[in-house]
């Protein structure tokens, strides 16, 4: 039997080989002394005895026996060698009582090379081990700039705290999304009990999606788990039968195959435009036989959050611009804890689409998405890059220039105070946008940055701190609060006088979004070859972002104001052009460039006549962690 099975080896082994000599890879196992940085520029962390992943293992320390093997660890000398007597005698040990001794080996950079045990390590594979017992040196390399330097940090960060080393990812940040999708605080070390939980929940996934194909995707198993337990909960996972998981990893297969592709997301800055040929012009479209039933799902209810107030007036605005063709519904008070309970209520009912109309929602989003792929499903988000849902935000930092503006010409004593709620995408850029509107009318203009989400912070002494004249606070006002603190206003005796109002026409959204669908211009982003997420990202020139002046303002300031509006609505001016300046430094010296649509909306850094910073996630109150996580911009390195 042991001949037998040496033969079986001998030939995977060849075969190994031979496929790797044709491809111009190295047949044989790698050697660790080949590919070491020179002495002096790493260090070696003693791990002792750990069970190494047996698939992690893919070479020797030295050259030495490294030319028994192919590249996979299976044997190339012939039956006939001592070599080969010893390997069968390793294996009848393992049928009969297992192998036992550990063996000795470096770890470097993720990846495991034998100093003692080449054989062992050889006749485990062959059986099909997970893994095997070893006494670990790990090679700690110095810190470089690299991508894979930082992603091995990373996971040296992670170890302390989580001593587990059988799961890689390829994007930077994982190991961090790792600790808190499973609940842990970012430096809470993890139990004996928790490491033997994800060990088990890893093991049935890792098992499943191997079944599947997964090793031949592009992305690694650790990136497609981690996708998993985000979108479906890590606890909810382990409560799953083998069936149930079988069939949620059947459903998100696209994600897992999108997750290895790069530039994912399309931004979609104008409607598209159907090309109408002569037929569709002499002969009208046929009315729809069936309307189209939309839900919209708010967090809140329009009466108490001028972001609900917003949505429902763009829904009611659906109404009265189809009223044969559409009927719609809404559900207020959603959480995240009642989102996937809603969302389901609103398929089961027959909608045709819906629209979640709040950041934190987008995961529920992609998994009903994913369940039930004949629903179209959007969420109001921006940067996410998930093909089964659309996404949907507007360019408010095409306002809040020209309200900067405003407010540098009405400052009396140059100062202003800009409140922001969440340091999300687009955020910062309407932040910089309102500072940027204020220096082109004012260089002296200096405005104080705020955060009304930060924990124990009273605003309304910042202001009186700072002594600013004129405020950008909350874009609109709330319909159940009697208060004139929103938008641009001037503080005069303790009381505030309203110069202008941003605001977000999504009626008008929607209404292009309804003709799109009916047209069938919907169905030309819907190509199954493309790999692009579609985020909209509309502004003033497609009508959903508009600027309200007040009856206050001088008329010529009113005047200069609307001269702005209309270069800015006919695409003849970007606030984020020319040249520009950081907190840091330069962002753009060069007075015809012109900011990317990307680097507007992902920008981390703020223009430097700001004076404040973007807080960070643990300065925030417990309210900003669901919007943060979905969609919070990266922090800096230090």
């Amino acid at each position: 039997m042991g001949k037998e099975d040496y033969g079986k080896a001998f030939k995977l082994g060849k075969k190994d080989y031979q496929t790797r000599m044709l491809h111009g890879e190295r047949p044989i196992l790698q050697v660790l002394d080949d590919i070491l940085p020179e002495r002096g520029s790493y260090s070696e962390v003693p791990l002792g005895l750990v069970q190494i992943p047996i698939e992690q293992i893919v070479g020797t320390k030295t050259f030495g026996r490294s030319s028994s093997f192919a590249g996979n660890f299976m044997p190339i000398l012939r039956e006939d060698t001592e070599f080969a007597s010893k390997w069968i005698k390793l294996l009848d040990a393992h049928l009969e009582e297992g192998i036992r001794d550990p063996v000795k080996a470096y770890e470097y950079m993720h990846k495991f090379y034998v100093v003692e045990g080449n054989k062992r390590v050889s006749v485990m594979k062959y059986v099909g081990a997970v893994s095997i017992a070893g006494n670990v040196t790990r090679i700690v390399p110095k810190q470089s700039g690299d991508k894979e330097n930082k992603l091995y940090y990373e996971f040296l960060d992670f170890y302390r705290v989580a001593p587990i080393n059988y799961i890689n990812f390829t994007q930077l940040g994982s190991f961090a999304k790792l600790q808190e999708a499973v609940g842990k605080e970012p430096e809470e070390a993890w139990t004996e009990e928790e490491l033997l939980k994800f060990s088990s929940i890893y093991t049935r996934f890792s098992a499943e999606y191997r079944a599947r194909g997964g090793n031949k995707l592009k992305t690694s198993i650790g990136d497609a788990f981690l996708s998993f337990i985000t979108l479906y909960g890590y606890e909810a996972i382990d409560e799953k039968t083998t069936s149930e998981l079988q069939n949620l990893i059947a459903k998100s297969w696209e994600e897992f195959v999108l997750l290895g592709e790069e530039s994912e997301i399309e931004l979609k800055m104008k409607p598209n435009q159907k090309k109408k040929s002569l037929l569709d012009i002499l002969l009208p479209s046929a009315p729809a036989t069936k309307k189209l039933n939309i839900a919209f799902i708010y967090e809140k209810t329009p009466g108490t959050s001028a972001w609900t107030y917003a949505h429902e007036l763009g829904r009611l605005h659906l109404e009265q611009t189809f009223h044969e063709e559409v009927h719609t519904a809404c559900y207020e008070n959603g959480t995240m804890e009642n989102i996937d309970a809603l969302l389901e209520d609103a398929i089961n009912s027959g909608c045709d689409l819906i629209f979640t109309t709040t950041p934190p929602f987008a995961q529920a989003s992609v998994k009903a998405a994913i369940a039930n792929p004949k629903v179209r499903i959007l969420n109001c988000s921006l940067n996410t890059s998930h093909r089964y849902i659309r996404t949907y935000y507007a360019r408010m930092y095409e306002a809040k220039f020209l309200m900067g503006a405003i407010a540098g010409a009405m400052a009396e004593n140059n100062r202003l105070t800009y409140i922001g709620d969440y340091p999300i995408y687009g955020n910062i850029a309407n932040v910089n946008a309102f500072a940027l509107g204020a220096k082109m009318i004012n260089p002296r203009a200096r405005v104080y940055l705020e955060w009304s989400s930060k924990k124990e912070l009273d605003i309304e002494e910042c202001i009186k701190e700072n002594g600013s004249s004129c405020v950008s606070g909350r874009d609109m006002v709330i319909p159940e609060e009697a208060s004139r603190f929103f938008g641009l206003y001037h503080m005069s005796d303790g009381h505030p006088r309203n110069f202008a109002m941003p605001l977000w026409h999504w009626g008008n959204f929607y209404e292009q979004l309804i003709w799109a669908i009916m047209d069938g211009t919907w169905k030309y982003d819907d190509d199954p070859s493309a790999k692009k997420a579609i985020n909209y990202w509309w502004g003033m020139s497609e009508g959903v972002i508009d600027v309200v002046f007040s009856k206050y303002l001088p008329i010529g300031l009113k005047r200069l104001a609307g001269l702005l509006k209309a270069s800015i609505s006919a695409d003849l001016f970007n606030p984020f052009s020319g040249v520009l300046y950081s907190q840091k430094g330069a962002v753009s010296e060069d007075p015809d460039y012109i900011l990317s649509p990307e680097e507007i909306m992902t920008m981390d850094w703020l223009a430097e006549n700001i004076i404040g910073e973007i807080p960070k996630k643990e300065e925030l109150k417990e309210q900003a962690k669901p919007v943060m996580k979905q969609q919070g911009i990266k922090e800096q390195e230090g």
